[in-house]
């Protein structure tokens, strides 16, 4: 097992078995060895498992266990746009197969390459010495790796077909606010005056991009040896093409800085290592991007309020989860305070801003 992953927790186990009888029958290249299988510690969502047989690596993606939202966790859909990515933007990981087969494994599922390097997400890895210069370094490859990424001509990859730019932003903000309401739990003060905020502010969006959706440093994988240089980018479930500025919203909420609230700071377990010296602070960020980019930030504060509450209703689907008995991890029983606490800070940047 490698330093980046675990054993598999119980209850989320594969049937081994089953699963490389299937990775036998459909890939040519797998070693005449046993397979064995490791797990991603990280992630509330998806679960991810590191498969090895020999010499041979890949990852599998699988749904989380008990009932999902419909459409969310997709894996078909995810295994598609990186298919149409890969060969246009090298971070993300070729796709190896996807199937729809539950007998499998209990659920559809894909699999694709493996990549090697460090997480860098609550703090450095070990044998990495911090300064505040490699902190400025990973800042920065992180505005590289959104400008490139948005700078992309989708137009002549299957995300043409896939999706619909136009109206995008309105769906979002409407679609989000429905499924805070379906997952509702308990009275949360402040959602009412958020979602009507939301809705009677929303923006023109600039040309629409290729935006992944789910960009911070953990879904980074950066090179040991240059940790201002990364190796992949990953969790592509949220990619679409619509307005760029929301993806920077995206990124932005997941920035915490050092005098954020502490319930904001640790909302999702450990405080992320972007409060460390070097560091760029949000405003920073938003600025270093807006110079590569060209782009016109006069609204960002309405992308970064809306990202906030984003965070909240992910935080709320799996908190409802949680409370209807749908899963036990008990990292998931303080998800309440979560939601609070963002719903309480989206509230604040909707009123002063960055």
């Amino acid at each position: 097992m490698s330093s980046d992953t675990i054993p598999v927790r119980k209850g989320e186990e594969l049937d081994t078995y089953a699963l490389e009888a299937y990775l036998r029958a459909h890939l040519s290249d797998m070693p005449d060895e046993p397979l064995q299988v490791a797990q991603f510690p990280s992630g509330h969502s998806n679960l991810t498992y590191v498969l090895s047989a020999g010499s041979w690596e890949a990852v599998l993606r699988r749904p989380p266990l008990g009932p999902v939202a419909p459409k969310a966790h997709d894996m078909k859909r995810e295994s598609t746009v990186l298919e149409a990515l890969h060969p246009i933007f090298p971070l993300a990981p070729e796709p190896y197969l996807y199937t729809d087969d539950t007998s499998i494994i209990g659920s559809e599922f894909f699999v694709m390459e493996r990549r090697h390097g460090v997480v860098i997400d609550t703090a450095f890895p070990e044998g990495i010495d911090e300064t505040p210069e490699k902190g400025r370094r990973i800042s920065q490859s992180m505005v590289d790796t959104l400008v490139t990424l948005h700078s992309l001509d989708y137009s002549q990859t299957k995300l043409a077909e896939m999706t619909k730019p136009d109206g995008f932003l309105e769906r979002q903000v409407y679609g989000w606010i429905k499924r805070y309401d379906k997952a509702k739990t308990d009275d949360v003060a402040g959602v009412a005056e958020l979602t009507d905020w939301l809705a009677f502010n929303i923006p023109t969006s600039p040309a629409p991009a290729i935006i992944h959706y789910d960009f911070k440093c953990n879904n980074a994988l950066f090179d040991p040896n240059d940790v201002g240089s990364l190796r992949g980018l990953f969790d592509w479930e949220m990619t679409t093409v619509g307005d760029p500025l929301a993806d920077l919203g995206v990124a932005l909420s997941y920035w915490i800085e050092e005098d954020d609230p502490e319930a904001l700071k640790k909302g999702f377990g450990k405080t992320p290592v972007t409060v460390r010296e070097g560091f760029y602070s949000r405003r920073e960020f938003a600025e270093a991007y807006a110079r590569q980019s060209g782009s016109d930030l006069t609204h960002l504060h309405f992308h970064v309020t809306f990202a906030y509450f984003k965070l909240a209703v992910i935080a709320q689907q799996i908190y409802y989860r949680f409370v209807n008995g749908q899963t036990d991890d008990q990292r998931f029983a303080g998800f309440d305070r979560t939601v609070a606490a963002l719903i309480a800070h989206a509230n604040k940047t909707a009123k002063s801003g960055l």
